[in-house]
C-alpha cells in the first residue's frame, strides 16, 4: 500500500510538527462529507496527531493522546475512518472504494500510535516506484509489470533451460531433416534433364532414383528419431512441471488456493501441462526445420529464377497479412475457451463432490441442466473456434494454390520459350509447394503459439507466486511446552476487513481455554492462526516466548494436533488415516491411538480391519467414526496443542460420550483451545475466552464469567432457556 503520497507544499506548510514529531501517514480524502467527489484533501498521521485537510486548508486536528479508537469501515463504493475522540466517536474521513485498503492501513498504525508501539510503524514497509514504468510497487517487491515475463518465447526459453542438450539434440536432427528434404528436387532436376530429356541410360537413371530412395529412407529415419525424441523430452518436462505445481501448491498460502475454483487449479496441473507435451510433440519437432527449410527454400528460388520467385513471393505478404489480421481475434478466442473449461472442469467437481447434497435434496434434474448449459456454452465456443479455421485455413490455401497456378504458368512459358528447362521448372514448383506448404504450417502456429502462451502464463501465474518462505538461519526446531502469548495480534482475509483486532492474552502450558462467541466473530480465524495457516497482519504470536515465525513450520506442526467439526478422510485405508500424521508410526502405535480414541473396537468390528478402505473423504463411516479416526490421527502425535474445532457437534448421545472420553483422555497435559456452539462442554475449561466485535471481549473461568453477568452469562441463560 501507498502509505505516504507526496503532499502538496502549501499542506506542508500547515503541519504543526513540534520537536521529535515526524509524519507517518499522508493519504488524500476523494469523497467530501457531502458524498461528492473533491480534490486536494487529505488525511495526514503524526506521531502526535491526526490532521484532515479540505480544499487544500487544515480543518480538523485530533491529538492522539486524546484518542482512544481508530476504525476502517467499508461501505457500498467507498468507507468511513471513524476515530474515539475524548470519548466521542467521530468520521473524519469518506474515500472511495480504491482506497479501502490504504485506509485499513491507516486505522491500524493510528491505533499502533494510540498504543504507544512506534516502533511497529517505523518498521512498516511503504511502498516505492518503479524506475522502469512508474508503478507504485511494494518496497519489498519487484514491479508486476515490469518483472512479468512477456510474450511466449522468453517464458519457453526460461523453461527449456534444464534440458538444454536434448534440445541440441532435436536441433541437430532437425538440420538433418531440413538438409535431406531440400536435397531432393536437386537430384529430380537431374533425372528429368540429364536422362528424361538427355542421353542418360537406364544405369544413369538407376543411380538418381537410388539416391532419391536413399534420401527417402533417410527422412524418414530422420524424422522418427526426431519425433520420438521431442515426445520423450516432452513427457519429461510435462511430468517435472505437474510435480513442480504440485509442490508450488503446498506452498502456497491456503488463502489462495481458496480464492481459485478447484477445476482451475486442476487443469493447470494436468491439461496445461499436457498440452505442453503435445507442443513438443507436433510443434517444436518440426519447428527449427520449417524455418530452417522456409529460408533456404527462398534462397534457393531466388538462385533458379528471380523472376518466377518475385511472382511466387507476391502471394506471401498477403497471406503473412491474413494471419496477423486474426491474431488477436485467436488469442481472444482460446483464452476464453480454457476459461469455459475451467467453469466446466469446476462444476463437474462440485457437483460429484457433493453428490450427496444433490440427491438428498432431489436436484439431481437442475444439476444436468445446468452443466448442460455450461458444457453448451463450451461446446458453442469450439464450434466457433473450428468454424473459423475451417473458413480461415482453404482461404490460405487458395492463395497460395493461386501462387501455384502462376509459377506453372510464367515457368511454362520459359520453357516453351527456350530459357527454362523442365527440370528447373519442375524443382523449382517443388520448391514452391515447399514454400506454400509450410506457409501454411505456419498458419496455424499463431493458434499454437497462443494456447502455449496460455498454458505457460496460467503455469507461471502459479509458480511465479512469492511464498514467504522461513529463513533456515532465523528458524529452530522447538520442544514446545505450550505457553501461548498473543501480543497486539491484528488479522483480516482482507486487508480492509480485520477479523481479529488487538487480541491480547496469554495461556498457559496445559490450560484449557474454551473459544466462544457469535458466528463471524473469529473463533475459527483464531485457531486457524494458531495451526499457522495465515500470518498475523499485526503484533504476534508468541509460543513459549518465541515468536512463531521463528519456529520451524515443519517442528511446529508435528507438535500440534487438530481435531475438527468436518472430519476430512483421504481415499484409502483407516491404517492409512490414522498413519498420516506420523508416517513412521508403528502398527502398535497405531492401534495404541486407536484404542486411546475409543475406535479400536468398531475398527475391529469392519470387514477388513484397520485395512478396511474408507472411499473418498471417510463417507462409507459414520459421523463419529470418523471423528474418532481423527482423534486417534490427532493422538498418533502425542501433540502439545491441541485444537479442537466443534469436535463433537452435530453427533448423536452415545458417539458425543465415546468421543468426549477419548477427548478427556487426549486434552490432559496438553495446552488445548476447544471452540464449542454447547456451553456446557467447556464449564471444565480453565478459562472461556469471548469472542466479540473481533476482539476478546471477556476471558475467564465458566464460574468468574457467570458472575459478571456479561456477553458468556447472555449466551448461557439463552442455552437453557
Amino acid at each position: 500500500m501507498i502509505l505516504y503520497y507526496s503532499l502538496p507544499e502549501k499542506i506542508k506548510q500547515q503541519i504543526p510538527l513540534s520537536e521529535g514529531e515526524r509524519i507517518y501517514y499522508a493519504v488524500p480524502v476523494d469523497i467530501d462529507r457531502n458524498a461528492c467527489w473533491c480534490t486536494d484533501s487529505w488525511l495526514v498521521v503524526t506521531t502526535g496527531a491526526v490532521l484532515v485537510f479540505s480544499e487544500g486548508s487544515l480543518c480538523e486536528t485530533y491529538r492522539i493522546c486524546d484518542c482512544k479508537d481508530a476504525s476502517a469501515q467499508p461501505r457500498v463504493g467507498g468507507g468511513l475512518l471513524s476515530i474515539r475522540h475524548k470519548g466521542t466517536d467521530k468520521i473524519i474521513a469518506h474515500y472511495s472504494a480504491k482506497h479501502l485498503s490504504r485506509y485499513a492501513y491507516v486505522a491500524r498504525g493510528i491505533n499502533i500510535l494510540i498504543s504507544g508501539r512506534f516502533e511497529e510503524v517505523e518498521s512498516r514497509e511503504y511502498e516505492k516506484t518503479c524506475p522502469v514504468c512508474g508503478r507504485a510497487i511494494p518496497g519489498t517487491k519487484n514491479c508486476p509489470k515490469c518483472s512479468k515475463q512477456g510474450g511466449v518465447f522468453k517464458p519457453f526459453l526460461s523453461l527449456v533451460v534444464p534440458y538444454k542438450k536434448q534440445f541440441f539434440g532435436i536441433f541437430i536432427l532437425m538440420v538433418l531433416a531440413a538438409v535431406t528434404t531440400l536435397l531432393n528436387p536437386e537430384i529430380q532436376k537431374h533425372l528429368i534433364n540429364d536422362v528424361l530429356k538427355g542421353s542418360g541410360g537406364m544405369r544413369q537413371a538407376l543411380v538418381f532414383l537410388g539416391m532419391m530412395f536413399s534420401l527417402s529412407v533417410g527422412i524418414v529415419v530422420v524424422n522418427i528419431l526426431k519425433s520420438n525424441a521431442s515426445a520423450r523430452l516432452g513427457a519429461k518436462i510435462s511430468a517435472d512441471l505437474r510435480l513442480e505445481l504440485f509442490k508450488k501448491y503446498q506452498e502456497l498460502p491456503i488463502s489462495f488456493i481458496n480464492e481459485r475454483r478447484p477445476g482451475m487449479l486442476l487443469n493447470e496441473i494436468t491439461q496445461d501441462t499436457q498440452y505442453i507435451r503435445q507442443f513438443m510433440e507436433d510443434v517444436f519437432c518440426n519447428l527449427f526445420a520449417v524455418l530452417f527449410i522456409f529460408i533456404w527454400d527462398v534462397i534457393f528460388m531466388m538462385m533458379l529464377n528471380l523472376k518466377l520467385a518475385l511472382i511466387t513471393f507476391l502471394f506471401v505478404p498477403l497471406a503473412v497479412f491474413l494471419t496477423m489480421v486474426f491474431r488477436r481475434r485467436v488469442h481472444r478466442i482460446f483464452t476464453l475457451q480454457f476459461r469455459k473449461n475451467d467453469d466446466v472442469s469446476s462444476d463437474l467437481q462440485d457437483v460429484l463432490s457433493g453428490m450427496r447434497v444433490v440427491k438428498t435434496y432431489g436436484k439431481e434434474k437442475e444439476e444436468s441442466e445446468r452443466f448442460k448449459r455450461l458444457s453448451a456454452e463450451y461446446a458453442r465456443i469450439n464450434r466457433s473456434n473450428e468454424t473459423f479455421w475451417a473458413f480461415f485455413s482453404p482461404l490460405l490455401q487458395l492463395i497460395m494454390g493461386l501462387g501455384v497456378l502462376a509459377v506453372v504458368y510464367f515457368g511454362g512459358r520459359d520453357v516453351l520459350g527456350g530459357t527454362m528447362t523442365p527440370g528447373a521448372l519442375y524443382q523449382f514448383v517443388t520448391y514452391t509447394n515447399l514454400l506454400f506448404q509450410y506457409i501454411s504450417w505456419m498458419n496455424r502456429l499463431p493458434m499454437q503459439l497462443t494456447q502455449l502462451a496460455s498454458c505457460l502464463e496460467r503455469i507461471n501465474d502459479i509458480l511465479g507466486q512469492e511464498v514467504e518462505k522461513q529463513d533456515e538461519k532465523a528458524v529452530a526446531d522447538v520442544a514446545i511446552k505450550g505457553e501461548i502469548r498473543f501480543d497486539h495480534a491484528t488479522f483480516g482475509y482482507k486487508s480492509y476487513q480485520p477479523v481479529l483486532e488487538d487480541i491480547n492474552a496469554v495461556i498457559k502450558p496445559g490450560e484449557m481455554i474454551g473459544i466462544v462467541g457469535a458466528s463471524g466473530a473469529g473463533k475459527s480465524t483464531l485457531i486457524n492462526l494458531l495451526m499457522g495457516l495465515y500470518e498475523v497482519d499485526d503484533g504476534s504470536i508468541l509460543v513459549d516466548g518465541r515468536d512463531i515465525k521463528t519456529i520451524r513450520k515443519s517442528s511446529y506442526h508435528s507438535q500440534i494436533g487438530v481435531v475438527l467439526q468436518e472430519t476430512f478422510l483421504f481415499s484409502g485405508t483407516i491404517l492409512d488415516n490414522i498413519r498420516f500424521s506420523r508416517p513412521d508410526a508403528t502398527q502398535e502405535e497405531i492401534i495404541r491411538a486407536a484404542k486411546l480414541a475409543n475406535a479400536h473396537d468398531f475398527i475391529c468390528d469392519t470387514p477388513n480391519g484397520y485395512n478396511t478402505y474408507v472411499g473418498e473423504k471417510g463417507y462409507s463411516l459414520s459421523g463419529g467414526e470418523r471423528q474418532r479416526i481423527a482423534i486417534a490421527r490427532a493422538i498418533l502425535t502425542d501433540p502439545r496443542i491441541l485444537i479442537l474445532d466443534e469436535a463433537t457437534a452435530s453427533l448423536d448421545t452415545e458417539s458425543e460420550f465415546m468421543i468426549q472420553k477419548a477427548l478427556e483422555r487426549l486434552t490432559g497435559g496438553k495446552t488445548t483451545f476447544a471452540i464449542a456452539h454447547r456451553l456446557s462442554t467447556l464449564k471444565n475449561a480453565d478459562r472461556i475466552m469471548v469472542i466479540d466485535r473481533h476482539r476478546i471481549a471477556e476471558i475467564g473461568s465458566h464460574e468468574e464469567l457467570m458472575k459478571q453477568k456479561g456477553i458468556y452469562y447472555s449466551l448461557q441463560m439463552a442455552q437453557n432457556a
